[in-house]
């Protein structure tokens, strides 16, 4: 299986914004739904958003109105909370080999 690459975490006040991204060959957005996960330490990698290959998107409920997931795999975080820490990784949706992940940190 393929391996993602997310970046573009970083350090960020509680209310403030971050935007993920992730390196997907194009083939991959016309065929799977994809997915953003995350890992805050002592926890289970958990879902946090989902796009189906026609574009449309499923958010679990701590994220709704805040975060976007686009077809582009681009993850808009906005409004964010210090429990939103954790690594945060792009893949297939389903899949559970996984690649690089990119940590956000949400801290006063």
């Amino acid at each position: 299986q393929v391996q993602f690459v997310a970046s573009g975490g970083g350090l960020v006040q509680p209310g403030g914004s971050l935007k993920l991204s992730c390196a997907v060959p194009p083939n991959f957005l016309n065929f799977y739904a994809m997915a953003w996960y995350r890992q805050a330490p002592g926890s289970q990698r958990e879902l946090v958003a989902s796009i189906s290959n026609g574009g449309t998107p499923v958010y679990v409920d701590a994220v709704k109105g805040r975060f976007t997931i686009s077809r582009d795999m681009h993850l808009q975080m906005n409004s964010l909370k210090p429990e939103d820490t954790a690594v945060y990784y792009c893949n297939v949706y389903g899949w559970t080999t996984w690649g690089q992940g990119t940590q956000v940190t949400v801290s006063s």
